[in-house]
């Protein structure tokens, strides 16, 4: 393993992405000095809380204009920097018309484009990925082909496509050319993060994040008559944060890290929300598969995504993480609460 000198520049990729922004925030708090990138410099309305946060931190940012898809853009950002944390990357579950051109090429050649860069960049040493536990499963059903019925870091999504679970995909076939291209090489090494749902407080007004929409969307009644059923590895953003920062300055980390504290669906979340706020819409059942699978077309999910996940609780192993980095979990309420209690504060749920 590499040795990563903390008084060097980091390069955070994207920093202006739900997750990215906590790295950033993490990395300021302790004093170091960040780079970060955006695709346009002139919008900065997009990254004033970032400029904000490093005004109150110890650390200094800087911001550079960077696009995943021009070749060599993030070059100047990586001058002189060790550590690289790539969280860049498209992001679309539904909705999606064409999964290899929206999705999947994007993710590849942006993957690309960094490690070029890095391969052309001597001083880095070290490559903190964002991948996804959708590298590691693609449906649900999944689960009963596994050695244990749990998901470890051995595990790789072998059912998804550019046509079915195009965005699992994407994530699966970037991360497994991160993997082959840092194996060309000796002068840096990777390691990969990847998380479950993220939940937690954000810090931006941003609501492009699922999880966020999906808060939303509780709070307003959406989902009244019921949600699908079906746990799934959830993670808080600090956590996962705090992660890529861990992977980043260990002296004995390597590999795969599945990113996730439990397990929960989204009526646990209702439940959470209710306790404190019970005068919002929220939902107390789950709503019948056939029913779900009916309405799947018009919500952006397809009758095979249903078929395949919904109603089938899934697991993950999460004791490598804790092993290799020393990573401690959040608990699960505290994430809902935190989160909830933001999007109060910020507006972006109306107080009833």
């Amino acid at each position: 393993m590499k040795t990563i000198n903390p008084s060097k520049p980091i390069l955070v990729t994207g920093g202006t992405g739900y997750l990215a922004s906590w790295i950033v925030k993490l990395l300021l708090d302790e004093g170091h000095e960040v780079r970060t990138t955006v695709r346009n410099l002139a919008q900065k309305d997009k990254y004033s809380h970032l400029t904000a946060l490093a005004v109150k931190s110890k650390g200094v940012l800087q911001v550079f204009e960077a696009d995943l898809l021009n070749v060599g853009s993030f070059s100047e950002a990586m001058a002189g920097c060790e550590l690289v944390i790539h969280t860049a990357s498209p992001f679309k579950v539904s909705g999606i018309k064409n999964g290899q051109k929206e999705l999947v090429e994007p993710a590849l050649e942006g993957t690309r484009n960094i490690i070029e860069s890095i391969n052309k960049t001597e001083s880095v040493k070290r490559l903190v990925l964002t991948s996804s536990v959708v590298a590691v499963y693609g449906d649900a059903v999944d689960m009963a082909k596994t050695k244990n019925g749990i998901f470890t870091e051995n595990d790789w999504n072998f059912s998804s496509t550019a046509k079915h679970q195009p965005y699992s995909y994407s994530k699966t076939v970037a991360e497994k050319l991160a993997w082959e291209m840092a194996g060309e090489q000796t002068r840096w090494d990777l390691l990969t993060i990847n998380p479950g749902f993220i939940i937690g407080p954000s810090l931006s007004k941003r609501t492009d994040s699922t999880s966020i929409d999906i808060m939303i969307q509780l709070a307003d009644g959406k989902f009244k008559t019921g949600v699908p059923s079906g746990k799934m590895g959830t993670v808080d953003v600090r956590d996962t944060a705090k992660a890529h920062i861990l992977a980043g300055y260990s002296l004995t980390g390597s590999g795969r890290h599945i990113c996730v504290s439990d397990h929960n669906d989204f009526l646990d979340f209702a439940n959470v929300i209710r306790k404190k706020y019970p005068q919002y819409p929220l939902p107390k059942s789950y709503v019948p598969k056939w029913l779900f699978s009916l309405i799947a077309p018009m919500i952006g999910f397809t009758r095979k995504y249903v078929k395949l996940n919904v109603g089938i609780d899934i697991r993950f192993d999460n004791s490598y993480i804790r092993k290799d980095l020393g990573l401690e979990f959040t608990p699960f309420e505290t994430s809902i609460s935190d989160h909830f209690e933001q999007l109060l504060r910020d507006g972006i749920i109306e107080k009833r």
